[in-house]
């Protein structure tokens, strides 16, 4: 088995992971996205180590970039 081939069936992201992936696809930085939908950076910074995570991904661009390929939006 190939744990690299990843489909969205297997992969959860929560409603505010989702709010905050768009924002990260939109160009925004933490600051920004913290503003966006009043929550405190640190908040903002949890939710893409978490999105990372879900997503096996390198970098925030890659998690934007595995979560559009993915259609989780």
């Amino acid at each position: 088995m190939n744990h690299t081939n990843q489909n969205s069936d297997n992969i959860k992201l929560t409603k505010r992971e989702i709010e905050v992936v768009k924002l990260l696809i939109e160009g925004f930085e933490n600051e920004e996205i913290a503003d966006k939908i009043n929550i405190s950076t640190h908040t903002v910074k949890a939710h893409i180590s978490g999105i990372m995570k879900k997503l096996d991904a390198k970098n925030r661009t890659e998690a934007a970039c595995k979560a559009l390929k993915l259609q989780l939006l």
